[in-house]
């Protein structure tokens, strides 16, 4: 007589599946980078909240957008492996120490009444950058920076300012290079003014590539608006467009040439330094 088989099949429980090995479990520590797994959003850490549903996580990505995710587990991925985000023993995501410019940041420090002294930058893009990156230095020393509306305003700017020895002028330059019109704008500024820059042609320049997802910045012929042909190569748009790329992709000083960093930190010390400026 023939053995007919199992109607049924194996018996479940003589040989059980083996389990999915569980995602490990990784402290959500201010500043860590996750990727949320369903969404593709990608961000570091800022903040931990509460929720009915349970833990929460904030994330904000390179563009400075912030998005909330349950911490469920196996919900995130590090370097493309899933990882279950938990609370940090004992405590939220660690504070910052350092500001974008790499300063450490003292406990409790209140913005400082302005000093007599100023920083002049050429453009509102200058400004722009220099708060994104000095911002918590220059208010903690109390430094004001103004934007001249371009270098061919210097004279009348520095003429109503008056700088003295009290009051010192410092000045961003962008193309500050031998033989450019910058450098003869900038010859004979007077005392208590210290000229300072950086050889990009413009400030966009001074932004690293790989931080705006780019390998190079195009060359531009001479005779057309750089920022306008820099839009054209690179297909962002208008320059509006492409301001807000540039801008987007300054997290820190990790992002800007040194040139630039080493201009602005000179003319902050320089502006603190003024006699009798406290």
């Amino acid at each position: 007589m023939a053995v007919t088989g199992d109607r049924y099949g194996r018996d479940v429980l003589a040989n059980p599946r083996r389990a999915k090995p569980r995602a490990p479990e990784v402290a959500a520590e201010r500043d860590l980078v996750v990727e949320d797994a369903a969404s593709g959003f990608c961000g570091a850490v800022v903040g931990l909240e509460k929720s009915y549903s349970g833990d929460l996580v904030r994330l904000e990505d390179r563009r400075g957008t912030t998005r909330v995710f349950l911490m469920h587990p196996a919900a995130f991925l590090i370097d493309g492996k899933p990882v279950t985000l938990v609370r940090p023993r004992g405590r939220g995501p660690q504070a910052r120490t350092t500001t974008a410019s790499g300063s450490r940041i003292v406990p409790q420090a209140r913005a400082r009444t302005a000093r007599a002294s100023r920083i002049f930058v050429e453009g509102v893009h200058d400004a722009t950058l220099m708060e994104r990156v000095w911002g918590d230095d220059l208010r903690a020393e109390g430094v004001v920076v103004e934007s001249l509306d371009g270098l061919d305003n210097l004279d009348e700017a520095l003429a109503a300012f008056g700088p003295a020895a009290n009051r010192h002028a410092g000045v961003l330059v962008d193309h500050l290079v031998a033989g450019s019109k910058e450098m003869r704008l900038t010859e004979r500024v007077g005392e208590h003014v210290l000229v300072c820059g950086h050889p990009y042609i413009d400030v966009w320049q001074a932004v690293k590539p790989a931080s705006v997802k780019i390998p190079a910045w195009p060359t531009i012929p001479r005779g057309e608006d750089w920022k306008t042909g820099i839009c054209r190569e690179l297909r962002w748009g208008t320059p509006q467009d492409g301001w807000r790329r540039v801008l987007a992709g300054v997290r820190d000083y990790r992002d800007l040439e040194t040139d630039l960093l080493r201009s602005v930190e000179e003319l902050i010390d320089f502006v603190t330094a003024a006699e009798g400026d406290r």
